[in-house]
């Protein structure tokens, strides 16, 4: 049985990168759909997946975005290289950021979330691991902004 790494379009705007995959991944592979992984899998991968949206949804409705559209413009990646330079990448947990050569990175802390960090020129987000009680929506505001300010949110 093969080892899925990645799960989304192959030229997202944004990969989170996580150290586990989610159940059914193998199923999903050649149709992601965000639905269908929050539905095969617990709640925390729910957690992740509306984590995911709300920081990459181009407007407030981050929902019709999740359901909508979500692996249309990101994407989910199991494995320890960064997968592009040219998009932005979320690590999220310290345990996973330790499994990345991150030598070089400028990634100062949000000074309202000092528990998270953004290196603009290599485009690497570093957060808590993407869980509700690690990143509340004060903290996803304030990712957004940060991004917004780096042109994250205009369309190309």
């Amino acid at each position: 049985m093969p080892t899925f790494n990645y799960l989304g379009t192959d030229t997202p705007s944004l990969v989170l990168y996580l150290p586990h995959r989610p159940q059914g991944l193998d199923q999903l592979v050649n149709t992601p759909d965000a639905g269908l992984l929050m539905e095969n899998n617990s709640n925390h991968w729910r957690k992740i997946v509306t984590l995911l949206a709300k920081v990459a949804s181009p407007d407030e409705d981050w929902r019709r975005f999740r359901d909508g559209a979500l692996f249309q413009h990101t994407a989910l990646c199991f494995a320890e290289a960064l997968v592009d330079r040219s998009t932005w990448h979320w690590i999220g947990g310290k345990e996973n950021i330790q499994r990345f050569d991150l030598d070089g990175l400028n990634a100062p802390p949000l000074p309202e979330a000092p528990d998270i960090a953004i290196d603009c020129k290599k485009r690497i987000l570093l957060t808590p691991y993407p869980d509700y009680r690690q990143i509340s929506n004060t903290k996803v505001s304030q990712i957004r902004a940060a991004l917004d300010k780096e042109g994250f949110y205009t369309p190309v």
